[in-house]
């Protein structure tokens, strides 16, 4: 693992040795996307990291504010890869908010218990026609 400053390591491969991502690939799509900021502005895939810089990471429904502590541009086990960033104690907590909120959402709605039968169907046709007024 490079740690000296002067080495010199691209985003979309920092992105990828620290695990965010599972290939350079779709590391550098989520770049190009608008998913990655790079100290508060948009990030370029070819764009060098240096330690210190505060890079925002949405991947799906998460958004992260990490800071980068160590470079690397190769990928090694999740242990070493957690040592390469830190993140902000502000980002762990509305992170975990907006899981126990979508939590929340999800589980007070009632799924059906399947497959509509031949009743069902037919009071899902009458209250269609009912709307249509029909």
């Amino acid at each position: 693992m490079k740690e000296d400053n002067s080495a010199r390591v691209r985003l979309d491969k920092w992105l990828w040795a620290a695990r965010f991502f599972k290939t350079r690939a779709l590391a550098k799509k989520a770049i190009e996307g608008g998913k990655i900021q790079y100290d508060g502005q948009r990030g370029k895939s070819s764009k060098l990291v240096e330690t210190g810089a505060m890079l925002k990471i949405r991947q799906g429904w998460d958004e992260r504010i990490v800071e980068v502590l160590a470079l690397s541009d190769q990928r090694r086990g999740a242990p070493q890869a957690a040592l390469l960033y830190c993140e902000t104690e502000q980002s762990i907590k509305k992170r975990e908010h907006e899981a126990e909120q979508r939590k929340m959402l999800n589980t007070s709605q009632i799924a059906p218990a399947g497959k509509p039968d031949k009743r069902d169907r037919r009071r899902i046709v009458q209250s269609k026609d009912l709307l249509l007024g029909e």
